[in-house]
């Protein structure tokens, strides 16, 4: 149960780091980058997740056309950036002394 808390709380911090980049991410990107990393994620658990941080204002979503279908494209606020260069901070520190 608390492994599952934590590991979502891992994958918003993952979603923010992609969402850094100009092109932006979408939702089926970033399943395969989750999975690539070990995450098992559905569809179910990580729309949420987007809309969520969209809703709090760390994502913001365009729509673009890619083969005649619209494609949501999110990219990171500067909110949203903000929120990411503290969560990093406490990563590093959590990070360095959990592993040390």
């Amino acid at each position: 149960m608390y492994e599952r808390k934590v590991l979502l709380g891992f994958i918003r911090v993952h979603i923010l780091h992609h969402a850094i980049e100009d092109e932006g991410i979408y939702g089926t990107w970033m399943m395969d980058e989750l999975r690539r990393h070990g995450y098992r994620i559905s569809p179910g658990t990580l729309y949420p997740i987007l809309h969520e941080l969209e809703r709090d204002g760390a994502l913001q979503v365009s729509d673009r056309i890619v083969e005649g279908k619209v494609r949501k494209i999110y990219r990171i606020t500067p909110p949203g950036r903000e929120v990411l260069e503290h969560l990093k901070g406490f990563i590093k520190e959590l990070t360095h002394e959990v592993m040390d």
